[in-house]
Order: structure tokens, then sequence, then C-alpha cells
């Protein structure tokens, strides 16, 4: 499919790959597609990415005969960015709420002539489906719900989540329509010269009219919108979007918790990734100490992804001359959230570290100012401990 000659070709290819990704998909064949993944991640990346992008095609969107009638269905995710010094809550949404919010919905994120049926469930990352095949069974689970008016069933029990100081929320939707017609507000056939604008203006409203009914469920904490998109697409916009406001609310956390001002915090930023690459960054880890000290009482993950981890990578060969244009690199991301928080004491470890992980509790380890990779951990002074990493 990727080597194609001819968009004609590439379809063929595309229609027999999607042939054979519903049939393993369809019989739980998680490993088969995983394997396939990891051979061509190391091998092939271009066909990765084709073969990642239909995977998650296929297992998020379908096509059903209802009433005669062809229908697409999309699941669809909607993030809501949380933070707290306390915890974070998920899970069971009471029927009053979940049906002001799925009027919300209606109200300014779907399209016309769609139906939808939303989970009565506020899931943490945790308690997400957890493969593709789970994510494909679930679609179509939804969408025959969407289609038929009954409720969405979940699971009777969901996975615990660990109390961090800021983490994402998602409520999870089938949206379906007659094939060929739109789901979403700004993809309606008026949209296409202002599809941008009109996103916008329905972010905009989604925040303003529904943030009252989901501030509801997350008492306590401080939360920001997200705009509603397909499944994957959402989950790692949320992911990028969380960063920073974890960075904030770690050092929130910090000074209350510790009783001492930003500024007498120090940082200790390291690159992590594989270890038989030099240039292969796949995220950073962010220690914060007190700055008389060196013991790590706090950590971060700030998590890359592909274009970015490249960016890194530029951005470390090339000396940038004054008047260039390039974007900020994560590590400048990184270092200019800090400090609007206050932190000046910043060191950044040089070259890559590998990623390890404590033996015991399987958390991640973070540098100190020596480059030892060392357990977080909090002062026993320090009172209970109400958040961790993220």
């Amino acid at each position: 499919m990727v080597r194609a000659s001819s968009r004609i070709e590439a379809r063929s290819w595309e229609a027999r790959l999607d042939a054979l990704l519903q049939k393993q998909l369809a019989h739980q064949q998680q490993q088969a597609i995983d394997n396939s993944l990891d051979h061509l991640f190391h091998t092939d990346l271009d066909a990765y990415d084709a073969l990642l992008d239909s995977v998650e095609a296929i297992s998020s969107s379908c096509t059903l005969d209802h009433e005669g009638k062809r229908i697409d269905a999309l699941l669809v995710a909607v993030p809501i960015l949380a933070w707290t010094r306390f915890s974070i809550p998920s899970g069971q949404i009471n029927p009053a709420a979940l049906q002001a919010i799925t009027t919300q919905l209606y109200g300014h994120i779907l399209a016309s002539n769609t139906r939808a049926a939303v989970a009565p469930v506020l899931f943490s990352i945790d308690q997400l489906p957890r493969s593709y095949c789970d994510n494909y069974e679930m679609t179509r689970q939804m969408a025959d719900a969407a289609l038929s008016g009954k409720p969405v069933l979940v699971p009777a029990a969901l996975s615990e989540t660990a109390p961090f100081l800021a983490d994402t929320r998602y409520l999870i939707l089938a949206v379906t329509a007659e094939s060929g017609q739109p789901l979403l507000r700004w993809q309606e056939e008026e949209a296409s010269n202002n599809r941008q604008a009109l996103a916008q203006t329905a972010l905009t409203q989604w925040q303003l009219q529904a943030g009252p009914n989901l501030q509801t469920l997350l008492p306590g904490c401080g939360i920001e919108l997200l705009l509603p998109a397909a499944y994957y697409v959402a989950c790692r916009e949320a992911d990028k979007a969380i960063r920073p406001i974890s960075l904030r609310a770690a050092a929130h956390y910090l000074t209350h918790t510790l009783a001492v001002e930003a500024a007498q915090l120090s940082v200790v930023i390291a690159a992590v990734g594989d270890e038989t690459s030099d240039i292969r960054i796949d995220e950073f880890r962010i220690s914060y100490s007190l700055a008389d000290s060196e013991d790590v009482v706090y950590g971060v993950v700030w998590p890359l992804y592909d274009e970015e981890s490249a960016d890194e990578v530029i951005a470390s060969m090339v000396h940038q001359r004054p008047g260039s244009s390039l974007t900020m690199t994560p590590i400048q991301q990184i270092v200019g959230v800090l400090r609007e928080t206050g932190i000046i004491r910043i060191q950044q470890i040089e070259g890559v570290l590998p990623p390890e992980y404590c033996e015991d509790c399987g958390a991640p380890l973070f540098s100190d100012s020596n480059e030892e990779m060392v357990h977080a951990e909090m002062p026993e002074d320090a009172g209970q401990n109400t958040g961790h990493l993220h």
C-alpha cells in the first residue's frame, strides 16, 4: 500500500488490509497485530505508520446495515483535563448528569441527523479499553446502542485509578449517521470553507455550556475541556495537553506540601530513550528536589511523540541562527513552563539515558543532579502524600 504507484492500487491494497484486520480484530488476534507493528517499527516506519492508521481506523469505526440503510459509526472521545491537590474522580455518571451532557453534545458537537450513545462513565486512562480488539468490540456495541436506543452496557467493576495530581478524564460515545453524511458539527457542508473557525466556536460553546455539568462530576478540581474528536486523535491530543498542566500541578503541590517557595526548588531534566540509539528520545523525566538537597522528592514524565522526538534531535544537531523560524522544541517548552511556575534552578542532563523503573513497584526512576537514576520519595515529615507522579 505504501509503495503503490497510483491511488487505484493503494486503495486496492488498503481494502485487502482492512479485510484482514477486520478478521483479526473480530477474532481477538491482538498478538498478531502487535507483532506486525513491532516488526515494522524496526524495519519500515512508513509501513508502520500505514498499518497503525489502518488498525486505529478499523478498531474505532464501522459501517453497519440498519433499516435498509448503510450507517457509518465512529467512536469519539471527549477529553477533560483535570488537576487538584486531592483526588480526581472517575466512574459511573448519574442519569440526570448524563442526560444534561448528552443534550450539550447534540447542541454543540454532533452534526445534524446523527444518533449517539454515550457511555455512563467518566473514564480514566486506566479504565479505557486496553487493546485494539477491545476497542473494536466496544465500537460495535456502542454503535448498536446508538441505533437501537438501548443503554450502553459498562463493566460492573472498573480498574482503580492512581491519584495523579493532573490527569485526563474521558467521556466516550459512538455517533452514527447515514453513510457518507457528516458526524461532527464542523464537518457539515456549510462548514467546508470555514472549518477551523466553526470547530473553535463549537469548542467555546461546549466549554461554556457543558463545563458546569462536568464540573459537578469533578469537585475540587480545576478542569479544561478539549474539543471532542475521533477516539485515538482525542486521546493523543489530551496526552500532549496534560503535560504542562502536570508540571504546574507538581510545583503547586510541592510548594504547599513542603512549605517552600518555587525558587527554593531545583529541577533536573533527563532525556530517556532507546538504549540502542543515541538520538531517539521517547520521553523527558523531570526530577524535583529541594535546592539544598540532592534527594529527588517528586517526578513527572513528559512523553514525546514521533515528530517531537525528531524536533528535539534536529535541534540538538543544528545551531539555531538568529532569525531562524524553528518552533519551540519539547525541552524549550518544559523549561518555559518551569520558569512560569517560578522555578529558576534547572539542570539538563546531556545525552539520552535508558528507561529505568523501580523493581519493586514499577514506578519510573528519575535522574538526580549526579545523573543517577533514583526513586522519587517525599520527605517523611512532609505529611500525607496526596498525589503521585504523572
